[in-house]
């Protein structure tokens, strides 16, 4: 017996009518499910660590380079400008959880890397973070999950092949 799809009262898939192609109601309801997923952990990290998701995501890309990144390295993996990655960078220098290093090869450039302490609370927002995106999917059972994750791989594809057609 199947489960009916819990569908929140106002959002992106309710612009969408019987009447609407399939694939305009899957991208609505994609798109739903990301912002459903997102709010809850932009509001999860507020609440318990009152931090930011651009400013975890930054920590999070620091916390994978251990040797830092350059500030536009930083704004490429990001996808946000520039000035964007500045001021978050700021911010975080200011709480003592990144430093600012001048570049031994460039400089003109800084590296930004997590201090001792930043990487200490990226950890424990990362074991949350964690806890909470397994608790946002324990709605499906590991077979469902591992189903979509294999749709979602074909539909990622395709979208990079239609975009390598522009």
């Amino acid at each position: 017996m199947s489960k009916k799809p819990v569908s929140a009262t106002s959002d992106t898939e309710t612009r969408a009518t019987s009447e609407h192609a399939t694939d305009l109601r899957l991208w609505l309801r994609t798109l739903a499910c990301t912002n459903l997923i997102e709010n809850q952990i932009r509001s999860r990290l507020r609440t318990e660590f009152d931090i930011t998701l651009p400013r975890f995501d930054l920590m999070s890309q620091l916390e994978r380079s251990p040797q830092g990144l350059k500030m536009g390295e930083l704004s490429k993996r990001m996808m946000v400008t520039g000035g964007n990655v500045t001021g978050i960078t700021d911010q975080l220098v200011a709480e003592g959880l990144v430093v600012r290093e001048d570049s031994p090869k460039d400089r003109r450039a800084y590296i930004v890397k997590l201090t001792p302490e930043g990487r200490r609370s990226f950890r424990k927002m990362a074991e949350s973070h964690e806890k909470w995106i397994v608790e946002l999917l324990g709605g499906m059972d590991e077979a469902q999950r591992s189903q979509l994750y294999e749709l979602l791989a074909l539909l990622k594809a395709s979208a990079a092949r239609a975009a390598e057609k522009k």
